[in-house]
């Protein structure tokens, strides 16, 4: 792609104006493959790292990250072969995209649909502390001791585990709804770890990806994310 003026781009994907581009470029807070920007310069979307504030935005043309509210029963994979219905029939068809991370078939909630890598990798690998929120409803009473031993970590079959944080919200009857928070997702994770404190998950609701929460959106629903959104992804967590 032919390079273009550095406030083309920015304003291109969606942010904000170009005179406000314009005026964060003499403010000095943008940044072009790590150096600070001046007016003039350009860019080349397809590969150029544009960072404002030090928060990555996505600029390269085509790229789309959708935010799916997953119904149980629906698998977080491009092809089953089993048949079962697919996050990605949940969105268009074009651009090609694909799950960011996973939930387990008979959980539900929030998950990100993408093409955009970079993006994919920040959010997924544990070391950029991009937390998972979920509510979940589980057998029981737990107590703090239960809780606690959440936070602390438990040991599962493929090595051990533990929630940045966990904390009951609600009771009723022989059932409680607690939330726990993760910064890692493995396979039936958070499951696994509510049957080793002895309350197993009854039902799973994921109701945030780091810093994006949305009530609104229904089973099966879909929006997509704003710039403004993909860089508080960018931004929140360690890196």
């Amino acid at each position: 792609m032919t390079p273009v003026r550095l406030q083309k781009a920015i304003s291109a994907a969606g942010l904000m104006s170009r005179r406000a581009a314009e005026d964060l470029i003499r403010e000095g807070r943008v940044t072009v493959d790590g150096r600070k920007a001046v007016l003039g310069d350009r860019c080349d979307p397809e590969v150029s790292v544009v960072t404002v504030d030090g928060a990555r935005i996505p600029i390269a043309p085509g790229i789309v990250t959708y935010l799916v509210a997953k119904p149980p029963g629906v698998v977080c994979t491009t092809k089953d072969p089993q048949g079962r219905r697919t996050v990605i029939e949940l969105v268009p068809p074009e651009p090609r995209v694909w799950p960011v991370g996973r939930l387990d078939t008979d959980s539900e909630g929030l998950i990100l649909v993408s093409n955009d890598g970079d993006l994919t990798n920040h959010v997924t690998h544990p070391s950029n502390g991009v937390t998972k929120t979920y509510v979940v409803e589980v057998s029981g009473n737990p107590g703090r001791k239960a809780l606690r031993a959440l936070e602390e970590g438990v040991e599962l079959d493929d090595g051990p585990a533990r929630a940045v944080s966990a904390r009951r919200l609600d009771l009723s009857g022989d059932r409680s709804l607690i939330e726990i928070v993760m910064n890692e997702g493995r396979n039936r994770e958070v499951r696994r770890m509510c049957d080793v404190i002895g309350h197993p998950a009854l039902r799973l609701v994921r109701t945030a990806i780091g810093p994006i929460v949305d009530r609104s959106l229904g089973p099966g629903s879909w929006r997509i994310l704003d710039p403004g959104e993909v860089a508080a992804l960018y931004r929140y967590g360690r890196s």
